[in-house]
């Protein structure tokens, strides 16, 4: 618990109908009092929980700054568990920006980054992996990452793990127990007992790690480059999944110089989308550093879109490209099927799955469906149709999830290897504490506010 009130704006900065000031202390209600005006007379600290008053923010010589409404939350029913008042002023820079200054002036202090939901969190409002996924709900680009988040949000995530803890926690106690206590007769667990919680907890973490690739998409997004040699089709099918026309498209070989860059939704997945230039050998400058830049994106790409030319053929250009597209997550696609069909594709399937191979015309737009539903099967793989299944989606949590896996690892090893029990009290505590670095539960003080300081300053 801290003692001193924090005071920020919550809402961005810029013209709107309401710009947000939010206090969150014990001295909160206190300080709002000196600012305010009710229109009614009325006061802040003797007004019910969770109302709103109208009336005005004045400055310190009483002039009226402007016309707000202000809502009271008395700890611990607020998101900070504190006292938290929130003044509602007009929408604009100056407005919300003055009336921030006068509640600085009457006691509050600037908060830090992410200070109100580090509150939150330190006064048991929320664990850690739930305040994380504040920054997911915020960043969400779909409404399935939105949906992941807001999940993690209401626990879920968080549920499980704390399930599993105690799970370990139980099987520590009787594990520890007869080690320190032999004099008394304490019922020993069994070898066997100790071997089918361990293999019931590690099927638990290794299906949650079995979605983590899926949950870092959706917190990500995809980063998906399309290459081919140059006048395949790689800015027509940009722009056929932008549906709009964001890059140049002409007959002209080398027309994309630069790499492009945009986010589009693909069956609720965020795509990082990337069209490049066409890799060829040039002699052109310009076009020289495009391709080199195509290769830079490549090697850092999630999936690969390589696109082919059914009325060329497959030349040495495209099979130049076999040996390096094929150890990726890739997606072969043939265009320009409308006209006449040189490119032998049974050759393709000597080094991709059929499945993997797409056929398409996007001067008709023929076989977007097809290429989008492939997407979303390999995204979703391993994926049940429940809307309720857990997603790991944070790169710290799937750390700390594999770290506690390779413990229970070693509890079963050391039972198969016939090592005295304590031993496997040691794995499992290591697993139990590596559990709780994701909620919060044995975490550094460090760790916190490196976590925290990555909030915006308002929230």
């Amino acid at each position: 618990m801290v003692d001193d009130t924090i005071a920020a704006i919550s809402t961005p900065i810029g013209a709107a109908g309401i710009g947000i000031v939010r206090l969150s202390g014990k001295e909160a209600l206190p300080i709002a009092e000196k600012v305010f005006s009710s229109f009614k007379h009325k006061s802040l600290t003797n007004t019910r929980n969770h109302s709103l008053l109208y009336g005005h923010i004045l400055d310190d010589t009483g002039k009226v700054i402007d016309e707000v409404l202000v809502s009271v939350m008395r700890g611990p029913h607020s998101f900070t568990a504190e006292d938290v008042v929130e003044i509602n002023c007009h929408g604009g820079i100056v407005a919300v920006r003055k009336t921030l200054e006068i509640v600085l002036k009457a006691g509050a202090r600037p908060a830090d980054p992410g200070e109100f939901s580090k509150r939150a969190f330190l006064n048991g409002r929320i664990d850690l992996a739930q305040a994380e996924s504040i920054i997911d709900l915020i960043n969400a680009k779909t409404e399935k990452s939105l949906k992941v988040a807001v999940n993690q949000l209401e626990g879920m995530l968080s549920g499980e793990i704390k399930e599993i803890s105690t799970e370990m926690l139980e099987l520590m106690a009787h594990i520890e127990a007869g080690i320190d206590f032999p004099e008394h007769d304490i019922e020993e667990i069994s070898r066997h007992k100790i071997e089918q919680k361990s293999g019931e907890i590690l099927a638990r973490i290794e299906h949650m790690l079995a979605l983590a690739d899926t949950g870092k998409v959706f917190r990500e997004g995809l980063r998906t480059v399309i290459i081919g040699k140059p006048n395949v089709g790689k800015s027509s099918l940009l722009n056929a999944l932008l549906k709009e026309k964001r890059a140049i498209v002409t007959d002209i070989p080398g027309t994309t110089r630069d790499v492009i860059e945009e986010i589009v939704s693909i069956r609720g997945i965020p795509l990082k989308l990337v069209d490049t230039a066409g890799i060829r050998e040039t002699e052109d400058v310009v076009e020289k550093i495009g391709v080199e830049k195509t290769k830079e994106v490549f090697a850092e790409s999630d999936l690969v879109l390589f696109m082919v030319d059914a009325s060329t053929g497959l030349t040495a250009e495209d099979r130049a490209l076999f040996p390096l597209v094929k150890d990726r997550n890739s997606l072969v696609i043939v265009n320009k099927t409308d006209v006449t069909q040189e490119v032998n594709v049974s050759e393709i399937e000597t080094h991709f799955r059929g499945e993997d191979i797409i056929e398409m015309s996007l001067l008709y737009g023929r076989g977007l469906d097809r290429l989008e539903k492939r997407i979303e099967e390999m995204v979703y793989a391993g994926l049940s149709s429940s809307q309720e299944e857990i997603v790991v989606s944070n790169v710290r949590h799937k750390d700390a999830l594999e770290r506690a896996l390779r413990s229970i690892k070693d509890v079963l090893s050391a039972m198969r290897a016939g090592l005295p029990t304590d031993c496997m009290a040691i794995d499992l505590r290591t697993a139990w504490e590596t559990l709780g670095e994701i909620t919060g539960e044995s975490v550094s003080e460090d760790l916190v506010d490196q976590i925290f300081s990555r909030f915006c300053i308002g929230k």
